[in-house]
């Protein structure tokens, strides 16, 4: 029996950066071997164990044949017999199919100081110096997700290259129709690492270069030639624009809930009629029913979709908040659902700075509507409900006339706060 480091740990310590968690592979044992030790099994689809003391992943060296279509389409095959090599040969990326014997592991730093005890055979290393994402073998063409991780990985490491064989590889995948049978699950969770990477439009670029965005997200697709209106810098597409909303937000280190607004929230200018271009008018409610589509196919956990359902009603209004009364500020905030939920009106004001700022010469600008929407959020909150209510139950008033009080008190709060910014 021998144990090995494989995989993101390694890529990480040999490229400076914080590691992974660290996944080892076991060459030579079977499941009863490794529950005698103690390590607890927790695979469903191949065998996977928990150490009993570190609780780190520890799987039988395995390969896998391809059955059916789609992400779940392998027979898999875990045996004694099984090399590393070959269980490094199913790997998806050069650059993630690197190992280290366990008893070579150290601490902090210990792994790029082994270099030399590094097992290495489809030359990650190399590639790692050239800054190129390289699938390892044809196999890479039996499981779609993996061309979700090399976008993924592309997003993350910004400085990277896709080798055009791999990239070739991932068209002919798109082209046979192995992303249709993608499962709901898989997708997002790949969509939602990439949005979180430091250069999420990356990822979304080599999906189109790849041809997989037109099936995974066709309202996004679109974008790309749709005109901008004429006061949001022409000469940029909508596509391309969305792309710097998406790198901006991740510039200002936002949330998983405002890259997903950011990435969704124009998708109705993708449907505009001819005759409504270049304002895109009434785009806001083409796109919320776009994303509702969206968020529907691949199962968007409900905060995430709310989240992005208000920033594409509202943000053309957000972005005009400037030029409304304190009456209309107050029907903002109560289409936003501010009142109730003030920490997601934050995020929403914050996904509409990004937009405002993924534009060409406005990236370091400053963006007002989202301090003077928070300051009178501040006040409208900040009004004691209860005594205006008793106050007006006591003057005989019931249901929509005591609202229409509490209403007419938040709008005076408001009116103070935006006199006094």
């Amino acid at each position: 029996m021998q144990t090995f480091l494989v995989g993101g740990a390694i890529r990480d310590a040999l490229l400076g950066r914080e590691g992974s968690d660290r996944d080892w592979v076991v060459v030579g044992a079977t499941p009863e071997q490794m529950t005698a030790r103690g390590f607890l099994p927790v695979g469903r689809d191949f065998p996977v164990f928990l150490h009993p003391e570190t609780r780190e992943e520890y799987a039988l060296a395995r390969t896998e044949r391809k059955s059916a279509p789609g992400y779940r389409g392998f027979v898999i095959h875990a045996a004694p017999d099984v090399t590393l090599e070959q269980d490094l040969a199913r790997r998806d990326l050069t650059i993630n199919a690197i190992a280290l014997p366990a008893e070579r592991v150290g601490g902090a730093g210990g792994i790029a100081s082994e270099a030399g005890a590094l097992i290495d055979p489809f030359h990650g290393r190399r590639d790692l110096q050239d800054k190129r994402l390289r699938h390892v073998t044809a196999a890479f063409r039996e499981d779609p997700v993996r061309i979700l991780r090399v976008a993924r990985f592309a997003a993350r490491f910004a400085d990277f290259e896709v080798a055009p064989e791999t990239l070739a590889l991932m068209r002919e995948m798109v082209a046979a129709g192995e992303v249709d049978a993608l499962v709901p699950e898989r997708v997002w969770q790949e969509l939602a690492r990439g949005l979180m990477e430091g250069r999420p439009s990356r990822m979304f670029e080599l999906l189109r270069e790849c041809g997989a965005l037109a099936v995974l997200l066709p309202e996004v697709d679109r974008l790309w030639g749709v005109p901008q209106p004429a006061a949001h810098h022409p000469e940029i597409d909508t596509g391309t624009h969305l792309m710097m909303v998406l790198d901006m937000a991740a510039q200002l280190a936002a949330p998983l809930g405002v890259r997903f607004a950011c990435l969704v929230h124009d998708l109705g200018k993708g449907t505009t009629p001819a005759e409504l271009l270049p304002r895109h008018i009434g785009h806001e409610q083409r796109s919320a029913k776009l994303l509702r589509a969206v968020c529907d196919r691949w199962r968007v956990p409900v905060e995430v979709r709310e989240l992005a359902d208000t920033v594409a009603r509202e943000h053309g209004n957000i972005h005009r908040s400037g030029d409304l009364n304190a009456a209309s500020v107050v029907r903002l905030l109560e289409r936003c659902d501010a009142f109730r939920k003030p920490e997601r009106f934050d995020e929403v004001l914050l996904a509409c700075e990004c937009d405002a700022r993924g534009r060409l010469g406005l990236e370091g600008s400053a963006y007002p509507q989202r301090a003077r929407l928070a300051s009178a959020l501040a006040a409208a909150r900040a009004v004691a409900t209860e005594p205006i209510a008793r106050a007006a139950q006591a003057a005989g008033a019931t249901g929509p006339k005591i609202g229409e009080a509490i209403a007419r008190a938040r709008v005076e709060a408001v009116a103070a706060a935006l006199a006094g910014a």
